[in-house]
C-alpha cells in the first residue's frame, strides 16, 4: 500500500534510507552520505504532504518524495518542457531486503499516475552518474537523460537529470 508518510514515521524512514546508503556504499556507489538524505528534508516533505511510503505487512519498505518545487540546481538544465507545470521525484528508496521485487516500479508508477491525473507536463528527477542501475531503471521507463548537475556535499561526480514527458 502506498500512502502519505506521517511525521511519527521519521525514524523508520531514516533507518530505511540509512540501510539503502550502506547498501550502495558496499556496492561502490557513494551517492548518499551523512548530508543526504537528511532528516530535515523528510520533515519538510511531510509538512508539504509530498512524502509517500510503501508498506508491506505493516512495515515501511520504500519511500518517494513527489513535489512541484524546482530545486535551484535544476534551473539551468535544458528541460524538454517549460518550467511551471512539472512534478519532481526525489529520495526514491526501497529497503535492500526488498529490492528487485518491483517496489520501486510501483512507487514510480504511482508518481506517474498522479502526474497524469493532475495534468502535469512532465516528471523530472536526477540520479547519480555512478549509479548505472538507477540510470537503466529510468531509461527503461522512457525517461530521457538531459544535462548534469552537481551536489558537492554528496559527491564530486555529477548527477544526470532525466525527464519524462506525459
Amino acid at each position: 500500500m502506498i500512502r502519505r508518510a506521517k511525521i511519527e514515521e521519521i525514524t523508520e524512514i531514516l533507518e530505511l534510507t540509512d540501510a539503502c546508503a550502506q547498501h550502495m556504499i558496499e556496492g561502490g556507489i557513494f551517492q548518499w552520505n551523512e548530508h543526504y538524505p537528511s532528516e530535515q528534508a523528510f520533515i519538510k516533505d511531510i509538512a508539504r504532504d509530498e512524502l509517500y511510503v510503501i508498506e508491506v505487512e505493516g512495515s515501511i519498505i520504500g519511500v518517494i518524495a513527489i513535489t512541484t518545487s524546482i530545486d535551484k540546481e535544476y534551473v539551468p538544465v535544458q528541460w524538454l518542457t517549460q518550467n511551471g507545470n512539472n512534478l519532481y521525484v526525489h529520495r526514491l528508496a526501497v529497503h535492500p531486503g526488498f529490492q528487485g521485487r518491483g517496489y520501486a516500479q510501483k512507487l514510480m508508477s504511482f508518481a506517474e499516475k498522479m502526474a497524469k491525473e493532475k495534468q502535469y507536463d512532465s516528471i523530472r528527477l536526477d540520479t547519480f552518474s555512478k549509479n548505472q542501475r538507477n540510470q537503466r531503471f529510468y531509461e527503461q521507463r522512457s525517461y530521457k537523460k538531459l544535462g548534469d548537475i552537481y551536489f558537492p556535499q554528496q559527491s564530486e561526480y555529477p548527477f544526470h537529470c532525466y525527464e519524462l514527458i506525459l
